[in-house]
């Protein structure tokens, strides 16, 4: 039979295919077995986050985009100050993207302006909800998120939340969004996989360095390592950097998570410090994914976990080609959630949205490649590891192309 995934246009052949947020569990292709810096880090303090909005503008007013019959919720904060309504246009575009080019979706999204509050996310769900909306998509800020999981729990509607603070997740509300700790999984798995087995770390003091440290001493472990040491630091990275020095002789790998300015700061004090970085194998996250990484010197060579980047240029070129500009990174998550509920609501049947359902264990693909929901509402990403270089991240191990058990 026709793949009923396929989008509209073959113009981009299997890149376009590829992109889809496309089904690829074997449960859940019934009939049709021949289907698959962030703005977003919404940890208060965390490198490379968002600033919450303190005002916000005049509200938008509701809108719906597609004539399907499967309603859908869209929360974003499309009238929150700065940067936030910034992103909220660019999703929301992505989202409507995402229904152009799936074939005859039977969808209709319900778009509700979250205004960067809690207070207004959750009044935008429940008019979702009101209104018939079998799953909610947002909000985008984690303070947000617990409002909005409230109303829908009276529904019994799952959310699909673009929080990456995996703290508001949990059952029947899911985080598709980059999560720090799927990037040390990676990089620490991949680092393993390689010989490494002695390994020091620099994280911030801040959230996001605590979700940093937990997945990396947790990860370590069960992959038989040994931290020989593991410091945090402030503002002043001097003297976490002259303790971490001091033993990076008994170290193979050395963890640096922080955003691009500050990872660069870090190895300007491990050298001040009589560091030796050429006999270690520098290790880094998703914010590695910065300009300023790529231009130091220091830094050739290291290994960060991130989204395979040639879905994004896709993706990109085709918001660009549509809108007229470029998309904010994180609006691949809208497009997604989108394509995912696209995909499920034509195959699924009543059960389109159940939690048996979304946390199919074999996954869906997407945008940035292979991600799967687990039942406590965290998920997991098939990411690839990039190597530093000049001229940017350059593939060192390709992202998996499915889940093992």
């Amino acid at each position: 039979m026709k793949d009923p995934f396929e989008p509209k246009s073959e113009r981009q052949g299997a890149t376009r295919r590829a992109a889809l947020g496309l089904v690829i569990g074997a449960p859940l292709l019934g009939a049709c077995s021949g289907v698959q810096q962030t703005l977003t880090n919404n940890f208060s303090s965390s490198p490379g986050s968002s600033p919450q909005p303190e005002a916000a503008g005049p509200p938008q007013q509701a809108a719906t985009i597609g004539t399907g019959q499967v309603k859908v919720g869209l929360i974003l904060p499309l009238s929150a100050a700065g940067n936030a309504s910034v992103a909220a246009q660019s999703m929301k575009n992505a989202a409507e993207m995402a229904l152009s080019e799936f074939q005859n979706p039977n969808v209709q999204l319900l778009v509700k302006d979250a205004a960067g509050t809690a207070q207004r996310a959750q009044q935008g769900a429940q008019q979702a909800l009101d209104e018939g909306a079998e799953i909610i998509l947002g909000p985008l800020f984690a303070a947000s998120v617990p409002a909005v999981a409230q109303a829908a729990r009276t529904r019994g509607t799952s959310v699909i939340a673009f929080s990456t603070d995996s703290s508001v997740a949990g059952r029947g509300v899911y985080l598709l969004s980059f999560l720090p700790e799927s990037d040390v999984n990676r990089i620490v798995e991949y680092a393993t996989s390689t010989g490494k087995r002695s390994f020091a770390a620099l994280v911030p003091e801040n959230a996001y360095g605590n979700v940093v440290e937990a997945a990396f001493k947790q990860t370590v472990g069960h992959r038989g390592g040994r931290i020989v040491a593991f410091e945090k630091y402030g503002a002043d990275r001097a003297s976490a950097a002259r303790k971490v020095a001091q033993s990076l002789r008994s170290a193979d790998a050395l963890l640096i998570a922080d955003d691009g300015d500050a990872v660069v700061s870090v190895v300007d004090a491990l050298a001040a410090a009589g560091a030796n970085l050429r006999n270690v194998q520098l290790l880094g996250t998703g914010l590695w994914d910065n300009p300023r990484v790529f231009a130091s010197a220091s830094l050739q060579g290291g290994l960060y976990a991130a989204p395979d980047p040639s879905g994004f240029r896709s993706f990109a070129g085709r918001y660009r080609a549509k809108y007229g500009g470029d998309p904010v990174r994180t609006a691949t998550l809208a497009y997604d959630a989108v394509a995912l509920v696209a995909a499920l609501a034509r195959t699924q049947g009543p059960q389109r949205f159940a939690a048996e359902t979304l946390t199919n264990a074999s996954g869906f693909a997407g945008i940035d490649g292979l991600f799967r929901f687990r039942s406590d509402g965290t998920n997991q990403r098939g990411l690839a590891v990039m190597r530093v270089a000049s001229g940017g991240g350059q593939p060192a191990a390709g992202s998996p192309k499915s889940f093992g058990a």
